[in-house]
């Protein structure tokens, strides 16, 4: 069983920053994913196991990046957040690097961090 820890989220205003952290338990490769009010879970970011290979929504590109250590730990790296970035965003990992940009390669979720931006 993977163990998937997200931290880093929190109350900022538009146009701030933030970087969510998500500690893995075994390497993998992870996507990010957010939850918004009322809507379904979506696709944010995703990286592969070696990190050679990154991807990223086109409402988030040029905004987030995603990036990992040379360990277990992947980020989000947010900046120039707006107001519709608000969600619940959770890390999860994939055993395979294919189909990252969709829910079901993942076997194993975090508990989501909650990323709130006043306009």
């Amino acid at each position: 069983q993977v163990q998937l820890v997200e931290s880093g989220g929190g109350l900022v205003q538009a146009g701030d920053s933030l970087r969510l952290s998500c500690a893995a338990s075994e390497r993998y490769a992870v996507g990010w994913f957010r939850q918004r009010p009322g809507r379904e879970r979506e696709f944010v970011a995703a990286i592969t196991y070696s990190g050679a290979n990154k991807y990223h929504a086109n409402s988030v590109r040029g905004r987030f990046t995603i990036s990992r250590d040379s360990a277990k730990t992947v980020y989000l790296s947010m900046n120039n957040l707006k107001p519709e970035d608000t969600a619940v965003y959770y890390c999860a990992a994939a055993p395979s690097n294919r189909n990252l940009d969709s829910a079901w390669p993942y076997a194993y979720w975090g508990q989501g961090t909650q990323v709130t931006v006043s306009s």
